[in-house]
């Protein structure tokens, strides 16, 4: 059974001669090149598919994740030459996309290593290796349309390999796939095989494959719009145990988004507070984007973000505009709330989440209308549409009705005369009479244990499905040899004394 393969710091030394070993060595082993990371990786490749371990695959896609900045067209050339066989289809199909450089120094370095590590051909997890290699090159180096036929080429390979090994390989290719037709915006052409794709990895049991696949699905719906089409595929998708935190945020994210746009604004803001606070910290772009739509849905609720939510280190510069919105919505001024929803049109045009914001307007005036209420014990209508800068043709009825709908929601206590104009507002009580600390103090302790049940969920423990479970004759017998044991041990202490 092969064993398994770690990557060198420094490749093996060329066996030199005796007499001149000492003088011709060099003072410090050179680094190992592209070329021979990638071999070593290979190996590990080739490791896992012979003893079937998934483990392994996954080690090699880090491991190139980890090398993708390194990687020049001679090295990834050279390395099809040595993973693939000449005549096979894949190498075939993936040579002419990569692009033409001086071949002089790849085949020296090819020579140089050919003798030290040799791989099997015609594995599929190799081959498929090879495409995800040539596509995240490609995307690196921002040759979309190449990698788009890169991207079909492995895709209809996948097709007719049903591996668990595959597996791991296969849900990246999924994502690069997707994305490779994102970046050439076409991506409505692939939403039918990204269907077939997800029936035939719910078939084969691909768990990964399907949580990977039912992301980009909902990707795809949210990316034009379709929120109805996102949620009854959301809905009608197979449950099953996330296992890719990665992938988790991201359903949570696109999750938090449906949600949004249904109106649900108190699971959109649990789901997109959960997704940021589950991503890793090195995603920053992602947790950018999960706190801009948590602060427009905890606007839309009615809350106020904390200062420091805008402060987190590397997020200031692309959440000021939120935090001027949010200072705008906070003042309760309208005609503010309109400058920066202008200053900051492209942002928000750019986030989409333009049409949340133009939902704000309302919040925006209740709370300039509950400022009015706490520090005016009696105003006339006509003085509330002046300080709400009611904009209208016909602005005291607005602001009647706008008083009157606050008053239904229990946004504003207070009562309007009719007769002469005026909104008396009532008495501000203590407080603390109320239930409002006790909501508020309930809802922290729901927080504080859901985060609990979630911690001791995400707890892993090795299994045990491998024992046998212990019959009550078994356990007698068990228990009766232990104390015969501590017995005798106890009789030997004794003589010993």
């Amino acid at each position: 059974m092969p064993e398994d393969v770690e990557m060198n710091d420094t490749p093996a030394p060329a066996p030199a001669p005796a007499a001149t070993a000492v003088a011709d060595a060099p003072a410090s082993a050179p680094a190992p090149s592209t070329l021979q990371h990638l071999k070593e990786i290979a190996l590990v490749v080739e490791a896992g598919s012979l003893t079937k371990e998934v483990r392994r695959i996954s080690r090699a896609v880090r491991l190139t994740v980890a090398l993708r900045r390194r990687l020049a067209a001679r090295d990834v050339a050279a390395f099809l030459a040595f993973a693939l066989a000449p005549s096979s289809e894949a190498f075939t199909r993936l040579s002419p996309l990569l692009p033409k450089e001086d071949g002089s120094e790849m085949d020296v370095d090819a020579a140089a290593l050919a003798a030290q590590v040799s791989i099997k051909h015609g594995l599929p997890e190799i081959e498929i290796y090879c495409y995800l290699l040539v596509l995240i090159f490609l995307i690196d180096h921002k040759k979309y349309d190449e990698a788009k036929a890169c991207a079909n080429a492995s895709i209809a390979r996948l097709k007719n390999i049903n591996r668990r090994t595959v597996d791991v390989l296969a849900s990246r290719l999924y994502s690069y796939y997707s994305y490779a037709h994102e970046l050439t915006n076409s991506l409505a052409e692939i939403r039918g095989t990204l269907l077939g794709l997800h029936r035939m990895a719910t078939l084969h049991r691909d768990e990964l494959g399907q949580e990977t696949l039912l992301n980009l699905l909902l990707r795809n719906y949210l990316h034009y719009n379709l929120y109805d089409q996102a949620e009854k595929l959301r809905s009608k998708a197979p449950r099953f145990e996330a296992h890719s935190n990665q992938q988790f945020c991201r359903y949570l994210f696109y999750l938090g988004k449906i949600r949004t746009i249904q109106l649900e604004y108190t699971d959109a803001k649990e789901s997109l507070l959960q997704a940021a606070r589950k991503a890793p910290t090195a995603a920053r772009g992602f947790r950018i984007q999960c706190n801009k739509w948590a602060i427009i849905v905890r606007l839309l609720l009615g809350e106020i973000p904390e200062r420091t939510v805008f402060m987190q280190k590397g997020m200031k510069a692309a959440l000021t505009p939120y935090f001027e919105l949010t200072n705008a919505v906070r003042v309760g001024d309208l005609e503010l709330f309109r400058a920066v929803a202008e200053k900051f049109a492209s942002t928000f045009s750019a986030d989409r989440t333009s049409n949340l914001i133009v939902r704000l307007r309302h919040n925006v005036i209740r709370t300039g209308l509950r400022n009015i209420s706490i520090s005016y014990s009696r105003i006339s209508l006509v003085d509330i549409a002046k300080k709400l800068r009611l904009d209208s043709e016909n602005p005291v009825a607005d602001a009647e009705s706008i008083v009157a709908k606050a008053i239904r929601d229990g946004a504003v206590d207070a009562i309007i005369d009719h007769a002469n104009g005026w909104v008396v507002s009532k008495e501000t009580g203590d407080v603390y009479s109320t239930n409002e600390p006790q909501a508020a103090f309930n809802s922290r302790i729901a927080f504080c244990l859901n985060m609990h049940n979630e911690a001791v969920k995400a707890l892993r423990f090795p299994p045990n499905s491998h024992k046998e479970k212990e019959s009550a004759e078994k356990r007698r017998e068990r228990l009766q040899q232990e104390e015969e044991l501590a017995k005798h041990m106890a009789e030997e202490d004794d003589d010993d004394f």
